[in-house]
């Protein structure tokens, strides 16, 4: 039969998922801590666990001594030949057998929770070897509990959190409910590993589509980026190199079954996938989708675009509370400011009314003027004369009198504007 101490470690060891050399070494320690309490700090023990017998043997080493000067750590040589070795010399080192059971009941019981102990951080160290690699990874598991606003996720033999900052809001689960969130950090903390999970994390996004688009799974298709706002809305923008592949298209699915398992994971949050352009306009005008661009005025310098729309399709390119806009210039990198047609009309009449207050400007230069950049009479005044000479029929001379006059102009509108002193 196999001894019973035997049996336990290897149980324990299964049902942990712990090497029985770790629980082995607990043991020993822990004996070898029972025995110094009783014993005192400076008796020489020495614990092993005998395999063959299943059992922890323990020993005190004595120093063979003609006369004991120190009766815990010495003993005489008659002693020593008499009860344990005939042929035993002074200086020798004698190892005693001694009685576990001997050590009373609080030793054992320091020792029973230095086990606990030692079983406890190795289950820990266990789960975080496990899971420290696994970071941007997919994972289900069950709703446990719940602690103030963090929801405890049972992942089996481990335990994730997901904190209010990474819950969708108003997304609401029962305890015992399945849930599927995504690994989004891995710490070790001194109550052991925390694994924090996540809903909002655009990348629950990614490996959500992963899971449900072999091709993205493949790597036939490539999301580029990702723009969300939890709850509401999502921007993803995607690209392949194969000719054959329509990348929104497959992503879509069949009659849109792909994305709608991915809408219904996400209850209901809305999901616009885009096709990517190297051409920046191009980006910027699909990831605007569903609303249609008339035309864009590209500023590389400032890295944004004023996108000029029908009348019709404002408020669609803006979106509910700027949400469409707001993700489109997430999605792309450049700042977008959206306009419909009547408002740049109106504009371009407000500005050509202001240059043509300048003396020498008539309708026909203003409209050139405009076209160039020059819109207000505050971007005129802080032109460079070289710069405004180089459109048709302005010399230099003529440039700088317009600059003078729309600063003058400038600066009486603001003394206008200042409030009067009192004296």
């Amino acid at each position: 039969m196999i001894p019973e101490l035997k049996r336990l470690i290897e149980q324990m060891g299964k049902e942990k998922g712990i090497d029985k050399k770790i629980i082995i070494d607990a043991l020993e320690t822990a004996v070898l801590t029972a025995a110094k309490k009783k014993m005192g700090p400076n008796v020489d023990i020495e614990v092993r666990y005998n395999e063959e017998l299943g059992e922890i043997e323990a020993f005190q080493f004595k120093t063979v001594v003609d006369k004991v000067v120190a009766a815990d750590t010495q003993i005489t040589i008659e002693e020593a030949r008499k009860d344990y070795d005939e042929e035993s010399q002074p200086g020798d080192s004698l190892g005693v057998r001694m009685d576990a059971a001997s050590f009373g009941r609080i030793a054992v019981q320091t020792a029973k929770q230095i086990i606990i102990q030692k079983v406890k951080d190795a289950e820990r160290d266990n789960i975080y070897d496990e899971y420290k690699d696994r970071k941007g990874e997919l994972i289900n598991g069950f709703v446990q509990r719940f602690e103030g606003t963090n929801i405890i996720v049972n992942l089996g033999m481990a335990e994730g959190v997901i904190p209010q900052s990474e819950q969708i809001p108003k997304e609401s689960f029962r305890r015992g409910e399945r849930i599927r969130a995504y690994i989004y950090e891995v710490k070790r903390i001194s109550k052991g590993p925390q694994i924090i999970l996540s809903r909002t994390h655009p990348g629950f996004i990614r490996t959500l589509f992963e899971l449900e688009v072999p091709e993205i799974s493949e790597r036939l298709i490539e999301i580029v980026n990702i723009a969300r706002e939890p709850g509401n809305r999502t921007k993803l923008s995607v690209r392949t190199k194969d000719k054959d592949i329509d990348p929104v298209g497959a992503c879509v699915g069949m009659r849109g079954s792909r994305v709608q398992s991915v809408v219904q994971e996400l209850r209901g949050e809305k999901i616009d996938i885009v096709p990517h352009s190297d051409d920046p306009v191009k980006y910027v005008c699909n990831a605007l989708s569903p609303a249609k661009v008339d035309r864009v005025l590209l500023d590389a310098e400032m890295r944004s675009m004023e996108v000029i729309v029908p009348d019709d399709q404002l408020s669609l390119a803006i979106g509910k509370n700027g949400q469409n806009v707001r993700l489109a210039a997430r999605l792309t990198g450049w700042k977008i400011d959206v306009k419909s047609e009547t408002k740049i009309k109106e504009n371009e009449a407000e500005g050509h009314v202001a240059l043509m207050r300048v003396t020498g400007i008539g309708e026909h230069t203003a409209e050139l003027l405009y076209r160039e950049g020059f819109k207000s009479l505050s971007l005129l005044a802080s032109a460079e004369p070289e710069m405004l000479a180089t459109i048709k029929g302005v010399s230099e001379d003529k440039a700088r009198a317009w600059i003078r006059e729309a600063g003058e102009m400038i600066a009486e509108e603001i003394a206008g504007k200042a409030p009067a002193t009192k004296k």
